[in-house]
């Protein structure tokens, strides 16, 4: 039996009526009643300091990428076009509009990509300047997910950087750092009334196992890590911290076992992951093995992720058709694993009924429900079909 857990939900678009809710939330005349449908979002599109200085010169952000991505075979659509422009996602009226896109068609949550390298935060201006100054952010819940992984010179931009892939940032930290994080994320985001819990807890999310241990040296310094986090939340009033993890591949007795002694309280996945297939279907296959085979080796929750597809081929010159997402790709069938992801919440009743889906704007990975030229409001009006309309259901 999977651990029970309760959401506390201060503020959401959709009818969610809990005791522990702190003010009444807003309605809309159709809505899922307990789903948290929660979209990621990739933070690139705006101006960094830090970017502007050794990724983005342009000042757009990863918009300097996306425009130069080339097709790489016949029926490749590239570059993406927004039928919305080139958008920059630190604009507090940017987000609005998208706020109001996604909580009218069934995304209620946002979680948002979080970095911390060189001891100074990275492309926090989406989520400080763009939702938090957003004027109807109130209607969503959101959360972190702490993105650890190391990057290459040349990952984000290869016109700058060409063939070196020598390391441009680590992922992993160090203790004073971690103490740094802690209470940054505390003081600027566990407070806002709308940041999701669990339990009362609120969630931080994290990308890389591998990262996360090295920034303490082994599993038992580790602990002792995950261990200051709650108490310096109790400190501020919350019973402690739901510590989740991205947990692609197929699950192992080892990977396991580091999970059940560091107390990770959930899990989920970023995307469906690898192997890429250039075939969606047998990508989305394959990907529900892996869920079901997570779902049925840990003890803790694992919530089901549904992905719109991958092309990462704007960041990498040698990629072609076979290390992309490219056939039989579309909203429908994207709208058929997302109503298995709801089947699966309906049948882990003691669990929240959390979905993560990718990604609400990853347009350098073309996984977006952001309208643009090619697809119209097709994926987003797919999440709504599912999620508020239950055009999928079996009856």
């Amino acid at each position: 039996m999977k651990k029970l857990l309760s959401v506390v939900l201060p503020i959401c678009v959709a009818a969610f009526i809990f005791s522990n809710c702190t003010q009444q939330p807003q309605t809309t005349e159709k809505t899922q009643s307990d789903y948290l449908v929660a979209a990621y979002i990739w933070p690139s599109c705006h101006n960094d300091t830090m970017g502007e200085r050794v990724l983005w010169p342009e000042k757009t952000g990863e918009w300097e990428i996306i425009k130069k991505g080339d097709p790489r075979f016949k029926g490749h659509y590239q570059p993406k076009q927004p039928l919305w422009g080139y958008e920059l996602d630190d604009d507090p009226q940017v987000m609005e509009r998208w706020i109001d896109l996604a909580t009218s068609h069934g995304v209620n949550t946002f979680i948002f990509d979080w970095y911390w390298f060189d001891s100074k935060p990275f492309l926090e201006g989406c989520l400080n300047d763009g939702f938090l100054k957003a004027k109807n952010n109130r209607k969503m819940n959101f959360y972190i997910m702490w993105a650890d992984h190391d990057v290459a010179r040349n990952y984000w931009n290869v016109h700058r950087y060409g063939e070196d892939d020598s390391r441009l940032w680590n992922g992993k930290i160090d203790w004073d750092n971690w103490k740094i994080v802690v209470k940054r994320v505390i003081d600027q985001y566990f407070k806002q009334p709308n940041y999701l819990k669990f339990n009362g807890e609120p969630i931080f999310s994290v990308f890389s196992l591998e990262n996360w241990i090295k920034t303490f040296g082994s599993i038992e310094e580790m602990k002792k890590g995950l261990d200051y986090f709650r108490e310096e939340a109790k400190k501020e009033g919350f019973p402690g911290v739901h510590f989740q993890l991205m947990a692609g591949g197929m699950p192992n007795e080892d990977l396991v076992a580091k999970i059940n002694e560091l107390g990770i309280n959930s899990l989920t996945e970023y995307n469906w992951g690898g192997p890429i297939r250039e075939d969606y279907m047998q990508w989305g296959k394959e990907a529900w093995e892996r869920i079901e085979a997570w779902d049925k080796a840990v003890t803790i929750p694992y919530f089901p992720n549904a992905s719109i597809g991958y092309d990462d081929s704007p960041r990498f010159p040698h990629k072609t058709a076979e290390h992309l997402v490219h056939l039989n790709k579309s909203a429908t069938a994207f709208a058929a694993y997302l109503q298995r992801a709801k089947d699966y919440c309906d049948a882990h009743p003691d669990q929240p009924k959390l979905i993560t889906l990718y990604a609400w704007n990853e347009w350098v990975e073309g996984a977006y429900f952001l309208p643009d030229m090619m697809y119209g409001f097709d994926y987003i009006n797919a999440v709504k079909d599912v999620m508020i309309d239950g055009k999928y259901e079996f009856k």
